[in-house]
């Protein structure tokens, strides 16, 4: 199998969906890559370890960036496809894509909102596409794109079984997306989709497949394997608290002003009597009402890629219920492509 995107090809059906903060690994996104999928970075406070972080957080960012992206490179040993995912409701969102314009990233995909002007931003040789939740929001953002004369070299659309932040109301959230696949396929014209939220095991591999899909795009599962950046400690201990229906996956509030979803931790738990206020506002999101925030999501963010069960936000999919163990990144590929 072998699908063209823009001027690049990838030889297996496989997004790896990008997760913040610092869960997409280089180790992660290169070894994806390198298999012959498609690697994402993500451009949500890469640069938590640097020490101006807090002080000169922007430029901290980008210098981070550079690192991971450079040793994701390396990793993919000039295979795949890397591409980096920006969130359209961060604070300097257009200076970020300026930024990665200039890099030697393959290119850029947009979520949390609709990229109507990524085409601007962003040079043609480099790939572009949303990440959308209905055929609606790609309909909006092709007929803007026209205007520069460009469209998607991909698309994702993303399901209310995916982790992290969603593009659904609460009374949509039981809608099965491969019903707005075949919506999608109608006006997608050859570009290549494909669809996350639930489909990080071999049976539903194949359904999208069947269903019309040029792959998925899968985050959870690759998130419980060895190579991403949350501490394997946190990753057994997750999985053991599932399993043992101590720890639930459900849908929370997030700041940015969107439904997400991930894991029940004491401070979600916390959160539904009283709010957690942040020790130091980055204005990292534009939405983010400071002063009535329930808890800052960089915060406890960065707290999760440091293991913290007790007060960090962990983002998952549906997925989480059903991973046995933690693999490799190469057996986890192998089985979810076994007889594929």
């Amino acid at each position: 199998m072998s699908i063209r995107i823009k001027n690049k090809s990838i030889d297996i059906p496989l997004v790896q969906g990008a997760m913040a903060i610092g869960m997409s690994s280089p180790d992660l996104v290169g070894g994806v890559a390198r298999r012959g999928g498609i690697g994402t970075l993500s451009m949500v406070n890469p640069g938590y370890k640097e020490k101006d972080f807090l002080k000169n957080t922007f430029e901290a960012n980008k210098r981070a960036y550079l690192k991971d992206l450079k040793l994701a490179r390396e990793k993919s040993q000039g295979r795949g496809i890397i591409l980096t995912n920006l969130m359209q409701v961060v604070e300097r969102f257009e200076d970020y894509l300026d930024f990665l314009n200039t890099t030697d990233v393959d290119g850029i995909v947009v979520g949390a909102g609709l990229p109507l002007d990524l085409p601007k931003h962003i040079s043609r040789e480099k790939i572009i596409g949303p990440i959308v939740s209905s055929e609606r929001a790609l309909r909006l953002i092709m007929k803007r794109w026209d205007k520069y004369n460009r469209r998607p070299d991909l698309v994702i659309l993303e399901g209310p079984k995916a982790g992290g932040h969603l593009g659904f109301k609460r009374e949509d959230l039981e809608i099965n997306i491969l019903d707005e696949l075949e919506k999608i396929l109608k006006i997608s014209d050859g570009i290549p989709v494909f669809v996350g939220g639930g489909f990080g095991r071999p049976e539903k591999v194949k359904e999208a497949l069947y269903r019309g899909a040029s792959g998925v795009q899968i985050g959870t599962g690759f998130l419980f394997t060895k190579e991403s950046g949350l501490p394997m400690s946190a990753k057994e201990e997750i999985l053991k608290r599932v399993k043992s229906s101590k720890m639930k996956n459900l849908i929370l509030e997030s700041p940015v002003g969107l439904l997400a979803r991930g894991m029940e931790t004491k401070l979600v738990k916390k959160m539904e009597t009283e709010n957690v206020p942040p020790n130091r506002c980055l204005s990292c999101i534009r939405t983010c009402k400071r002063k009535d925030t329930k808890y800052c999501i960089s915060e406890a963010l960065i707290k999760a890629v440091r293991g913290n069960l007790e007060s960090g936000l962990f983002f998952a999919g549906t997925d989480v219920e059903k991973i046995e163990r933690i693999r490799s990144l190469d057996e986890y590929i192998d089985w979810l492509l076994e007889e594929e």
